[in-house]
């Protein structure tokens, strides 16, 4: 089955100073079952390919020349939890014993202390925390130290709700 692709053209929103990160999830948010995206950008977006394959898809990029890149994310049906904290259900994890409010702080302090939090916990707890925005790079650490997360904004799109399960990466399903 051959995958049919969004396209989204990043080059123009770096160009005039913004920041594509939103558009990109916005998008990727919208792609329907079987639906990849096809992102074109000034630069491999290395940071995006990981978070990308977090969410379920994989990946192939090609340089297009002038330094721009042609990226094909295809979905591979293997992801993590994604969408709005409405959508996510945490139904069969176990209540959070510890509550982080890092929706003030300024990155990397969100990531430095909740990685830091979680050291302190025991196998089977889960922490709650809220953050200002999506905690991407937090992700790939969480799966490597074998803890399960899950987490979505608020319908209002301000506040990110994160659950960690402690050391539960083979117990929820």
């Amino acid at each position: 089955m051959s995958t049919t692709f969004v396209d989204l053209d990043v080059r123009p929103l770096l160009a005039a100073g913004d920041e594509p990160f939103g558009k990109i999830m916005e998008t990727v948010a919208s792609l329907g079952p079987g639906v990849g995206l096809r992102l074109f950008a000034p630069f491999k977006p290395i940071p995006l390919l990981q978070v990308l394959a977090s969410r379920g898809f994989d990946y192939e990029a090609r340089e297009i020349g002038g330094g721009d890149w042609e990226v094909l994310f295809r979905p591979s049906g293997e992801h993590g939890p994604v969408g709005s904290a409405e959508e996510v259900s945490s139904e069969g994890w176990p209540e959070p014993v510890r509550h982080l409010d890092n929706r003030d702080l300024e990155p990397p302090e969100p990531m430095v202390r909740i990685l830091a939090e979680v050291e302190q916990m025991a196998p089977g707890e889960v922490m709650s925390a809220l953050l200002g925005r999506e905690p991407v790079f937090l992700f790939p650490e969480l799966e490597k130290r074998g803890h399960r997360w899950m987490g979505g904004f608020d319908s209002d799109g301000t506040t990110y709700r994160l659950l960690v399960w402690i050391n539960a990466k083979e117990r929820v399903g």
